[in-house]
C-alpha cells in the first residue's frame, strides 16, 4: 500500500511538474533569504558542549569572575636581547592604548615597576647571591660607565683594565663572560654590523634565562560581530602597529599575534575556505560521476537541481533550528551532498531501466515514473530513515557540536527523501527524460555473483576472522580531545602558541582553582606544589619571596659597594666622534703594553679597538649607539633594585592583585604542568593528580580532559541509540528477525573493519571526526537495505542488478564529497573526511562482497 501511495505521489508531481517546480523555487528563495539573515557561524570551541555540564559551568564562572582573561588578542614580542623586547613591547603598548576604536583594554604583563624594583628578591637565595657577586665584580667598570655612559666611557674602562694588568692586578674569572659580551659586540660594530649590547645579559649571565624570553602585550579588542571574523580589524591594527616599530623594521625584534580571538578567526577562515572550496569541488565531481551513472543530461540536471534544492531547504531549516553553526555542524552541506545524492541516483537508475532491455513496447514517461516510485520509494524511505537515525542519535547528547550536525543532517535526510519523491519526478517530466538509454545493471558481473555463492563459506570465514580482529583492536582506539590539535598548525596564531608551550611558565595548558581565603590558598598551593606533575603554582602568595630577610641583607651589602659608584650627580656630556676615536686609541695602546699577558678575549678586544680607531665617523657613531643604547636604563633599574622593600601580601599593588584575588577575598591559584601537556598521557596524569588535592579545578586542561569524556560518552550513547532506532525501523519494515539480521550483520562488520583501518593507518579519533562512526551506520544500512529488499523481491544475482550500479555510483559520489573534506586545510575537518572515506570503503566492501555471500543460498535459489 505504501509503495502504491509513493507511486501515485510521483505520478501526481510529474503531471503537475511546472507547479511543483514553482513551489520549490519559492521555498528555496525563502530559505536563502532566511539563511542570509538568521544563520551565523561561531568558532568558539567552548560552545561545542552543553553549558549545563558541571565542568563547563566552572569554566564559565572563572571567566565571569576574571573577565580580563577572556577574548584576548595577544602580541608576542621576541627581541634578540631582553632590552630590545622590553622596549618594543612598551612602544607597542603605548600605540595600542591610544587606539580606542579597536582595543578596549591594553596591558603589559610584567611591566609594573613592582617586578623590576624587587628583581633581586624573586630568584632563590643562591641565584641572588651569584647575581650580586657578578655585579660587584663589574663595579669598577660600572662606576666609570655611570659617569660617562658612552663608548668613550666604555673604552676608558678597558684602558683601566690594561693599567691594572700592568700593575700586576689580574682580571677576575667571573668578569670573563662580561668581557666576551663586549668583545662580540665590538667585533660586530667594527665589521659594519652593529648590534645592540645587552647589559642585562652581561650583568646577570645565565640567571637572565630563568624567566620567559618573550614580552607580551595583552589586549581585549573591540569585536565586530557583523563580520565573519570579529577580531579581524583589531588584528590588522595590531599587525600594523607591530610593523611600525623601528626595532621590528631593523629586524632586531619580531612580533607574532595569537590569543583566543586570533585563533578563532584563523580557524573560521580555514574552515570556511575549505568548506566553500570543498562544496564546489564536491558538486563538480559528483556531476562527473553522474555522467557515468546515468549518461543522460536530461537526468543529470534534474538530479543536481534536486540535490541543490534539498541543500538550500536544509540550510533554511538550520537557520530556524540552530541559528548558529559551529566548526562541526558547518560540514553538513558537504555531508548532505555526499549522502543525499544516493537517493536520487537510486531513483534515477531504476527509472532509466524501466524500458530496458525489452524494446517491443515502450512505457510512457508518466508510467515509468509511477513504476519507479512503486519499486524504489519504500527502499529509499527506509534508507533515509535509517540514515537520519544515524545522525539524530547525537541530538540528545551534551556534545552540542555534533548534536547540531545530527539535527540538521538528520532532518536533511528526510528533506532529501521528500525532494527525491516530489521534485525529482517533476523535473524528470519537465526535462522529458528518455527511458532505456543503457543497461541499468552490470551483466558482466554475473561470474562474480556465481563465484561468491559458490565460495560463500570461505568468504564468510575470512570476514568472520576480520571481525574478530576488529573487536580485539577496539581497546586500542585512542581519542584526542585537544581542540588545538584540530587547528591548522601553520597559521600565525598556532605557531605563536607553540612557542609559548616551550616554557612551563607560558604554556597555554594550565589549571586554575578558586579557594575561599588566603589561608586555604597557602594550604592548597603547598599541596599542589608537592605533586610530581606540577611545575609551579602561581598565586598572590607566590609573589611574596622566600628568605627575604637573608636576601635583603645580601642586597644591602652589595648596595653599599655598588650604589656609591653608580649614583652620581653629574654625567659627562655626549662624546664627539673624535672623543670616541681617541679613547679607542688610548685603550688599544694600554692593552698593547701588556699584550703578552692578555687573555684571548682581551686580546681580541685589543685588535678590535685598533680597527675601530681607524674606522669611519659613521661606524664610530653607530658603535656608540649599539654599545650604550640600553645602558642608562639598566643603571636606573639597578639602582632601584638595590633598594628593595620587603614584600608582603598587603603591599602588592592593586594592579597586580586583581589577577589573583576577588573583592570578596577568594583567591585564584594557577597551576602549570611539568612536561609537554599537549601529550594526552601527560595531561591526564596532571589532571588526575590535581584532583587528589581539589576536585573543583578548572581551566584549559580540565576543559580538554572533560571534553574527551563527554565526547566518548556521547559517541557510545549515539552508537547505541542509532543501532536501536535502525533495528526498530528495519523490524517494522521487514517484520522478520532473519531479514533484520541480514541488514545489521554487514553494518556491524563494516564498523569493525573501520576499527582495523584506524589502528593500521593510524588515525586518531578527535571531537571533529568521531561523528563518522555512527554516521556510517546510517549510510551503510541504506546500501544493505537495497540488497536485502531486492533479495526478498526475488532478484537472484545482486551484483548484476540496477541496485548494484546505483550503490556503486552512490558510493563513488559520496566518497567524492568526503574526499573534499579530507583535502581541507583544517586538520579536524580533514580527519573527518579521512575517517568517512575509510568507513565508506569498508561499507562498500561489505555490501558488494559480504552481503551477497551472506544472503541464504537456498532462499535465493528458490526465488
Amino acid at each position: 500500500m505504501l509503495s502504491d501511495l509513493i507511486g501515485r505521489l510521483n505520478a501526481a508531481c510529474a503531471r503537475r511538474a511546472p507547479l511543483v517546480a514553482l513551489l520549490f523555487t519559492l521555498i528555496c528563495v525563502g530559505c536563502v533569504t532566511l539563511s542570509m539573515t538568521c544563520l551565523s557561524v561561531t568558532t568558539d570551541t567552548g560552545k561545542m558542549f552543553s553549558s549545563s555540564l558541571i565542568w563547563r559551568k566552572q569554566l564559565q564562572e572563572m571567566n565571569r569572575l576574571f573577565p580580563q582573561d577572556d577574548n584576548q588578542l595577544v602580541a608576542i614580542i621576541d627581541g634578540r636581547i631582553p632590552e630590545q623586547g622590553r622596549a618594543a613591547a612598551r612602544q607597542l603598548t603605548d600605540i595600542l592604548s591610544q587606539d580606542h576604536h579597536h582595543f578596549k583594554i591594553v596591558s603589559l604583563p610584567g611591566g609594573d615597576p613592582f617586578y623590576s624594583n624587587h628583581a633581586f628578591l624573586f630568584p632563590d637565595k643562591k641565584n641572588t647571591e651569584t647575581l650580586l657577586n657578578s655585579i660587584i665584580t663589574a663595579q669598577p667598570f660600572l662606576g666609570t660607565l655611570a659617569g660617562d655612559p658612552s663608548a668613550r666611557g666604555l673604552f676608558n674602562s678597558l684602558a683601566l683594565i690594561g693599567e691594572g694588568i700592568k700593575a700586576g692586578q689580574g682580571v677576575p674569572d667571573a668578569f670573563d663572560n662580561t668581557l666576551k659580551g663586549f668583545s662580540n659586540s665590538l667585533a660586530n660594530s667594527a665589521s659594519g654590523h652593529p648590534q645592540d649590547l645587552s647589559w642585562q645579559n652581561l650583568l646577570t649571565g645565565n640567571i637572565s634565562d630563568l624567566g620567559s624570553r618573550y614580552q607580551f602585550v595583552v589586549t581585549q579588542p573591540v569585536l565586530d560581530y557583523n563580520s565573519l571574523q570579529p577580531g579581524e580589524a583589531a588584528t590588522t591594527a595590531m599587525r600594523q602597529a607591530i610593523n611600525s616599530l623601528d626595532l621590528v623594521k631593523s629586524g632586531q625584534v619580531s612580533g607574532t599575534i595569537t590569543g583566543q580571538i586570533k585563533l578563532n578567526d584563523e580557524e573560521f577562515s580555514t574552515v570556511a575556505h575549505g568548506m566553500a572550496l570543498g562544496l564546489v569541488i564536491s558538486l563538480t565531481l559528483v556531476s562527473l560521476w553522474l555522467v557515468l551513472a546515468v549518461k543522460s543530461i536530461r537526468v543529470i540536471l534534474p538530479i543536481l537541481l534536486t540535490l541543490i534544492s534539498g541543500l538550500i531547504i536544509t540550510t533554511g531549516f538550520a537557520a530556524i533550528a540552530v541559528q548558529e553553526l559551529n566548526l562541526i555542524s558547518i560540514s553538513f552541506a558537504i555531508l548532505f551532498v555526499g549522502i543525499a545524492v544516493d537517493f536520487a541516483i537510486q531513483y534515477s537508475v531504476r527509472f532509466l531501466g524501466q524500458d530496458f532491455p525489452t524494446k517491443t513496447h515502450h512505457l510512457s514517461l508518466q508510467k515509468a515514473i509511477t513504476q519507479t516510485g512503486r519499486e524504489s520509494g519504500v527502499q529509499i524511505l527506509i534508507a533515509s530513515l535509517a540514515t537520519a537515525a544515524g545522525f539524530l542519535a547525537f541530538t540528545p547528547t551534551n556534545f552540542i557540536g555534533v548534536a547540531q550536525l545530527g539535527l540538521i543532517a538528520g532532518f536533511g535526510m528526510l528533506i532529501a527523501f521528500v525532494c527525491t519523491m516530489t521534485l525529482l519526478p517533476a523535473l524528470l517530466s519537465l526535462f522529458r527524460a528518455k527511458l532505456g538509454v543503457h543497461e541499468a545493471g552490470f551483466p558482466a558481473l554475473l561470474p562474480l555473483d556465481q563465484q561468491i555463492r559458490h565460495k560463500r563459506k570461505k568468504i564468510l570465514g575470512v570476514f568472520g576472522l576480520l571481525a574478530i580482529v576488529g573487536a580485539a583492536l577496539l581497546p586500542l582506539l585512542s581519542f584526542d580531545a585537544d581542540p588545538l590539535h584540530t587547528k591548522d598548525p601553520n597559521t600565525e596564531g598556532m605557531k605563536a602558541l607553540h612557542l609559548l608551550e616551550e616554557s612551563p611558565l607560558t604554556t597555554p595548558y594550565f589549571s586554575q582553582v578558586l579557594v575561599p581565603n588566603l589561608t586555604e590558598a597557602q594550604k592548597e598551593a603547598d599541596a599542589f606544589s608537592k605533586l610530581p606533575s606540577v611545575h609551579d603554582v602561581l598565586w598572590l602568595g607566590a609573589l611574596v619571596p622566600d628568605d627575604q630577610k637573608e636576601k635583603i641583607a645580601l642586597i644591602k651589602d652589595a648596595a653599599s659597594i655598588i650604589l656609591p659608584t653608580i649614583t652620581l650627580d653629574h654625567v659627562a656630556s655626549a662624546p664627539t666622534t673624535a672623543d670616541i676615536r681617541s679613547s679607542a686609541e688610548k685603550a688599544a695602546a694600554q692593552l698593547d703594553s701588556v699584550q703578552d699577558r692578555l687573555s684571548p678575549t682581551l686580546n681580541q678586544i685589543r685588535l678590535t679597538l685598533h680597527k675601530l680607531s681607524t674606522s669611519s665617523d659613521d661606524t664610530l657613531n653607530k658603535t656608540n649607539i649599539a654599545l650604550t643604547r640600553f645602558l642608562p636604563e639598566q643603571l636606573s633599574m639597578l639602582r632601584a633594585a638595590l633598594n628593595p622593600q620587603p614584600i608582603t601580601i598587603g603591599n602588592i599593588p592593586a594592579s597586580i592583585r586583581k589577577d589573583y584575588v576577588l573583592p570578596n577575598g577568594e583567591e585564584r591559584l594557577t597551576i602549570h604542568p611539568k612536561g609537554q601537556a599537549s601529550n594526552t598521557q601527560v595531561l591526564h596524569k596532571f589532571v588526575n593528580e590535581l584532583r587528589t588535592v581539589n576536585t573543583n579545578v578548572t581551566g584549559p586542561v580540565i576543559d580538554i580532559f572533560e571534553s574527551a569524556h563527554t565526547i566518548v560518552h556521547a559517541f557510545i550513547v549515539a552508537a547505541i541509540s542509532a543501532l536501536t532506532m535502525i533495528l526498530i525501523i528495519l523490524f517494522a519494515t521487514f517484520r522478520r528477525v532473519l531479514d533484520t539480521c541480514l541488514v545489521m550483520a554487514p553494518l556491524i562488520l563494516s564498523s569493525l573493519l573501520t576499527v582495523i583501518l584506524i589502528i593500521a593507518v593510524p588515525e586518531t579519533l578527535n571531537y571533529a571526526n568521531i561523528i563518522a562512526l555512527p554516521l556510517l551506520l546510517g549510510v551503510g544500512v541504506s546500501f544493505n537495505v537495497y540488497f536485502v529488499m531486492n533479495w526478498r523481491a526475488g532478484i537472484r544475482n545482486p551484483l548484476t542488478s540496477s541496485t548494484a550500479r546505483a550503490v556503486l555510483f552512490s558510493a563513488l559520489t559520496t566518497a567524492t564529497a568526503f574526499g573534499s573534506l579530507a583535502l581541507s586545510g583544517h586538520p579536524g575537518t580533514a580527519s573527518m573526511g579521512r575517517l568517512l572515506l575509510m568507513s565508506l570503503g569498508c561499507t562498500l566492501i561489505c555490501t558488494l562482497l559480504f552481503v551477497p555471500a551472506l544472503l541464504p543460498k537456498r532462499s535465493i535459489d528458490k526465488l
